[in-house]
């Protein structure tokens, strides 16, 4: 049961609520990240518990949901309070995609089912929303689910599925009408991982890792009462979901990067590049681009709390994030020189490799969540208001 919230109501509590949020995070921290992975793993998800159990979970959730229903500027003090002292976030992606759409188009019972478990980490949630040739323009998706009684039977096959191998739950997307209905014929359903006819196939990525999969269902029956919304009716649900996908940790990220920003300045004072003149415009412009993650954050989560959805302005923060990720490791490599090429595994390595390892996993960062390419649509045609590509529907 989730203790008494520390959560400040009165607007001019700020210091005292991030005093005592620094508090919990000193005296209740998770220590050092292993380097096991599967020590880490439950490291992780023991740390998500230990933010439930303490009242410290959900910023943006409704209380009656068990988070904190934070007011706007106590977000900004929680993320930035969070990625300074440096924990884990959650496991999976069900808390800033799955469930603000479950919690905006579920019902009660499955709400009361699904949200405890997910919030404390006691259940993995996958996206399966990308599937083979369709891949981020989902109303070309393929996996198709009939109707049988109270079942759906599924079949198909998704890709690029983030954390599939660790997954107990996917939340996906399935034709539920013609391929011609396009939109209109998607339903939005909840898959138990572990079903007959569920087989997860790990995908290597540049990094040696197995962060994603394909992910592929051979008949696997799932019950009426785990879809989401109404049949063919999903698209509504996706756009929601999407939403939050590009909108999820838009605060943290941009806290994260400003440390991440610090920590490569002092690398590189201590090496002495900072002496190069082209460096230092380099470094300006990130510094410059760090407080804009940082303003667009605010504003993604300033349009949640105003209009309950984050809109397509969302896209904005999500290609700024993915680009500046990408950049900012790709520089530091660069500046590093050959030592910037030893990885991970190396003793020789600067800073264990890390900067390496950025750069290599950052390559995704303009893939996932929809699209370099599907982000600039969102912002042409609903941001800007112009044309539709008839070649590239818009999400």
């Amino acid at each position: 049961m989730t203790t008494a919230s520390a959560l400040p109501r009165d607007p001019e509590s700020l210091d005292v609520f991030r005093s005592r949020l620094r508090d919990f995070l000193t005296g209740h921290g998770p220590g050092r990240r292993p380097r096991d992975p599967e020590e880490r793993f439950a490291w992780t998800r023991a740390w998500q518990a230990t933010l439930f159990d303490h009242g410290f979970a959900a910023p943006s959730w409704p209380e009656e949901y068990g988070g904190m229903d934070l007011p706007f500027a106590h977000q900004v003090v929680y993320q930035e309070e969070l990625a300074r002292a440096r924990v884990p976030g959650p496991v999976g992606t069900g808390l800033g995609i799955a469930a603000p759409t479950i919690i905006k188009y579920g019902t009660d019972e499955q709400r009361r089912r699904w949200l405890p478990s997910m919030l404390r980490g006691g259940t993995v949630w996958a996206q399966g929303y990308s599937g083979p040739v369709a891949g981020s323009v989902l109303p070309g998706l393929r996996t198709t689910a009939r109707r049988e009684g109270d079942t759906y039977v599924v079949n198909g096959q998704k890709v690029w599925t983030s954390h599939a191998a660790r997954a107990d739950v996917f939340f996906t997307l399935v034709r539920t009408g013609t391929r011609a209905s396009r939109q209109r014929g998607i339903t939005y359903l909840v898959v138990d991982a572990h079903a007959p006819g569920v087989d997860v196939r790990p995908l290597r990525d540049l990094t040696g890792g197995h962060l994603f999969a394909e992910v592929f269902f051979d008949d696997v029956r799932v019950p009426v009462a785990d879809r989401v919304g109404d049949e063919n009716g999903g698209w509504p649900l996706v756009r929601t979901s999407l939403g939050h996908e590009r909108a999820a940790g838009a605060m943290n990220q941009a806290a994260t990067y400003r440390r991440v920003l610090g920590e490569l300045r002092q690398l590189l004072a201590e090496r002495g590049a900072l002496a190069d003149a082209e460096v230092r415009d380099r470094m300006a412009d990130f510094e410059i681009r760090a407080r804009i993650m940082h303003y667009n954050g605010q504003r993604t989560i300033s349009d949640i709390l105003t209009h309950g959805e984050p809109g397509p302005v969302s896209s904005v923060s999500r290609l700024h994030i993915s680009q500046f990720e990408q950049d900012i490791h790709e520089f530091a490599v660069d500046v590093l020189g050959p030592a910037g090429l030893l990885g991970p595994g190396s003793e020789e390595a600067v800073q264990r490799g890390r900067w390496l390892y950025g750069f290599l996993r950052t390559r995704a960062s303009t893939i996932g969540a929809g699209t370099a390419e599907i982000q600039r649509n969102t912002l042409a045609e609903q941001v800007l208001g112009l044309p539709r590509d008839p070649g590239m529907p818009s999400v």
